[in-house]
């Protein structure tokens, strides 16, 4: 297995009337729902900043990756942003990966959010740096939808010292029942799948691992688990829990269910499973999560709970 973690590090909380780097570490992204997302964070009561080059394309990705790279460090030293937050995903963030300064963003912790595409710069910035990061809704993507997000976690996660509850939504279920406590990690799970045989290859031990996925076909949900399977990355977890999975089907009449796919092949690895967490790519009411903190997961039928037992942020005072 990757070798252990630095000490981990907690950025401050986030308060009202703070201000909200917004960065576009991967695809391009449309104005107007950047717009539509930063009105959507004033009414929260946080003050959105981007730069202008923001809006700028190459090919599929948001400008250049000089571009992209300088601005999430210059997010990350600029002392009046408190908070960083990822427009959209899409592809391109792991071309961040040997370009970023990390001594920048160990010495200025802060606030990071994201997901999908941006996966890779989260379980980057917590295995590398100790830094917690937040698997949560995105600025063009969620916060430009009325019900797109889940503030209570979002509230919880960025802004309590203290432990709390993740909200389950009624199509959360049971896989395998049990129980276990580890540190929350994970994210998009063919991102997680695409770090393997790289320098920046996702460490699993001893993790509650969350994975979700979009509109990937369940066969290609069961050929990515047995990635991760025969690479040894779930030989140590101590329990998963899935996403909402959202598309992911191969057809309108299929005869089987990805919960049947998924379970046939972490069913045998004596943790508990569950399913139907709403974060990432989901319907609505994006959940905020903490990666790189301390989590008790507890499976069963009828009850699937997932508690946060540490705060994930600092008292910036």
């Amino acid at each position: 297995m990757p070798a252990s973690r630095p000490q981990l590090v907690k950025p401050p909380a986030l308060r009202p009337g703070d201000t909200v780097g917004i960065v576009a570490p991967a695809s391009n992204v449309n104005q107007a729902d950047l717009e539509a997302g930063c009105e959507a964070l004033r009414r929260a009561g946080y003050r959105p900043f981007y730069f202008d080059s923001i809006l700028d394309r190459d090919l599929y990705f948001a400008g250049s990756l000089q571009r992209r790279a300088r601005e999430l460090e210059e997010m990350f030293t600029r002392d009046d942003v408190r908070a960083i937050l990822c427009a959209r995903g899409g592809y391109g963030a792991n071309y961040l990966l040997p370009e970023l300064d990390l001594e920048k963003i160990t010495r200025n912790p802060k606030i990071f959010v994201g997901y999908s595409d941006i996966t890779c710069l989260l379980t980057h910035f917590l295995d590398a740096a100790g830094l917690v990061t937040f698997h949560g809704p995105m600025v063009s993507k969620d916060w430009n939808h009325a019900d797109g997000i889940d503030l209570a976690s979002w509230q919880s996660a960025l802004s309590k010292t203290a432990a709390w509850d993740v909200p389950m939504s009624g199509s959360a279920c049971a896989l395998v029942e049990g129980e276990a406590e580890g540190t929350l990690y994970g994210g998009c799970l063919s991102i997680l799948v695409a770090s393997l045989g790289t320098p920046y290859e996702i460490k699993t031990e001893g993790t509650i691992l969350f994975l979700e996925d979009v509109a990937a076909k369940p066969y290609q949900i069961d050929r990515m688990l047995m990635q991760l399977k025969l690479a040894g990355h779930l030989n140590a977890v101590r329990g998963i829990v899935f996403g909402e999975m959202l598309d992911c089907t191969q057809s309108a009449n299929q005869d089987y269910t990805l919960q049947e796919v998924i379970k046939r092949i972490v069913g045998d690895l004596g943790i508990p499973v569950a399913y139907g967490l709403k974060t990432g790519h989901v319907t609505s009411n994006n959940v905020t999560l903490p990666f790189g903190v301390r989590a008790k997961l507890s499976v069963r039928k009828g009850a699937v709970s997932l508690r946060i037992e540490e705060s994930s942020v600092i008292d910036p005072s």
